[in-house]
């Protein structure tokens, strides 16, 4: 089983640069629908090759504003994206000269936005003791113009990558950022992290740093949160926190309103956070207890943010013979305390970010729990993915909850991660259920079932 802290470090990788990469190469389709072994699921798998692929993580967007094309990672260009049209299967690399963390898929725009390294710059070496020492680095974030890129890729006149993607401004590398990147509800601003140095300056007199917690040695601050304006290249500080931030995310409906984790790898005193691009109304988005484990939020609607609260543990984890459980699944360590068992309620929650009122969608019988949740924005749907990597959807209505796909292998290089799709009538996924290696994952479309859909309430 793969480290709980995995898919965090998934969502900071660094992309290599291909020098011999051309923004709009085309690649062939590779579509295929598979019948689910286990549910009889019709599954359109839009990449079937071991190339590397991963899905954007489940609190940003994945789909064009148009609906036609997905935004991907793959090494089918080392360290470029890539985009696959969901009817004809066809790829187009939509970067070149590569990308750091996170991809943003602009949602009332034919945009996508990123961080780079800024060229040559923030490595030094010391030959006296022949070791490389990096110093800060400034960092771009780039904007593409997928309408034009998407439109050229079809003719064999293509232009040079400057004509599609644009710098947007670049920072100050005493900032320290990093590629945790969110874009705004108005698509005018994003924002990202900055290092500790630079959020220290920022910190209120007085304030208490949080030190590491659990066994990864994660989440001490300070931390903080900066804005770069799109248009014009202007730098904005939102906020500095005694605690490591992670999982930057915005509200697509509501402009300014910041969702974000305090990051440990696992579980943490207090994981979910909110506050205004302006600094103001920071507070938690669910305050939880010693004994919740909460994880994996996701902004959902105009007001409501799934979360997962965890299962997976035994009871003061301890198995029946009083031993300490180690190994058995992510997460199980005594050093995270007694939090994630099912003394207490489990499930996917969704949160209210106006009343603060949560409820809990659903639940397995046994086993994890739900993991990676994600919902529909008109409130009919919840879905969520588990230890196994089934994948479960929720009929927020009924309550009742359908196994959707499984089999998609433990040995996978990642979890399924399941996201909605704008309109909710399908899940994205990540899956390695094609792979003859057990671990290459290909990007998977699941349908909401028919008669789901026709329901009437």
């Amino acid at each position: 089983m793969k480290k709980f802290i995995f898919s965090v470090a998934l969502s900071s990788f660094l992309c290599s640069v291909n020098v011999n990469a051309q923004i709009g190469k085309r690649f062939p389709s590779e579509l295929k629908v598979v019948k689910d072994p286990v549910t009889g699921t019709m599954l359109t798998f839009l990449t079937s090759k071991p190339m590397g692929d991963s899905k954007i993580y489940q609190t940003h967007n994945q789909w064009t504003s148009d609906g036609q094309w997905l935004i991907f990672r793959s090494n089918r260009v080392e360290g470029e994206a890539m985009a696959v049209n969901e009817k004809t299967g066809e790829m187009v690399q939509v970067t070149e000269g590569g990308y750091i963390g996170m991809l943003n898929v602009a949602r009332n725009s034919m945009k996508l936005y990123f961080m780079r390294k800024v060229a040559d710059n923030g490595v030094k070496q010391n030959k006296k003791e022949n070791i490389r020492r990096f110093a800060p680095t400034s960092m771009e974030i780039v904007e593409v113009d997928l309408a034009k890129l998407l439109a050229d890729s079809t003719t064999d006149k293509l232009k040079k990558a400057d004509y599609y993607q644009r710098v947007c401004g670049t920072t100050n590398p005493e900032m320290g950022a990093g590629g945790d990147l969110a874009l705004d509800g108005d698509e005018n601003w994003a924002y990202f992290r900055v290092g500790k140095e630079y959020a220290a300056k920022y910190l209120p007199e007085g304030t208490k740093l949080e030190e590491n917690f659990g066994p990864r040695k994660m989440g001490a601050g300070p931390a903080g949160i900066a804005a770069m304006n799109v248009h014009s290249g202007e730098i904005k500080y939102v906020i500095s926190v005694p605690f490591q931030i992670g999982h930057i995310q915005t509200n697509p409906w509501i402009p300014g309103e910041i969702i974000f984790c305090w990051e440990t790898g696992g579980k943490s005193p207090q994981r979910t956070w909110t506050v205004m691009s302006d600094g103001t109304g920071l507070r938690p988005l669910y305050r939880e207890s010693e004994y919740e484990w909460v994880t994996h939020e996701a902004v959902i609607s105009k007001d409501e943010v799934a979360i997962a609260i965890m299962g997976h543990r035994k009871i003061q984890g301890l198995d029946t013979t009083g031993t300490a459980v180690s190994g058995a699944n992510p997460g199980q360590e005594a050093a995270w305390g007694p939090s994630g068992t099912r003394e207490k309620p489990t499930g996917l929650g969704i949160v209210n970010l106006r009343t603060q009122e949560m409820k809990i969608a659903g639940q397995t019988d046994s086993g994890s729990g739900l993991w990676h949740v994600s919902g529909s924005p008109d409130g009919r749907w919840a879905v969520g993915d588990d230890f196994s990597r089934s994948v479960y959807l929720i009929d927020r209505h009924t309550n009742e909850m359908l196994l959707l796909t499984t089999g998609h292998k433990t040995t996978a290089a990642d979890h399924p991660h399941p996201t909605m799709s704008p309109d909710g009538t399908k899940i994205q996924i990540q899956s390695a259920m094609l792979s003859d290696d057990d671990k290459s994952m290909n990007i998977c479309i699941i349908p909401v079932p028919e008669d789901w859909l026709k329901r009437k309430y």
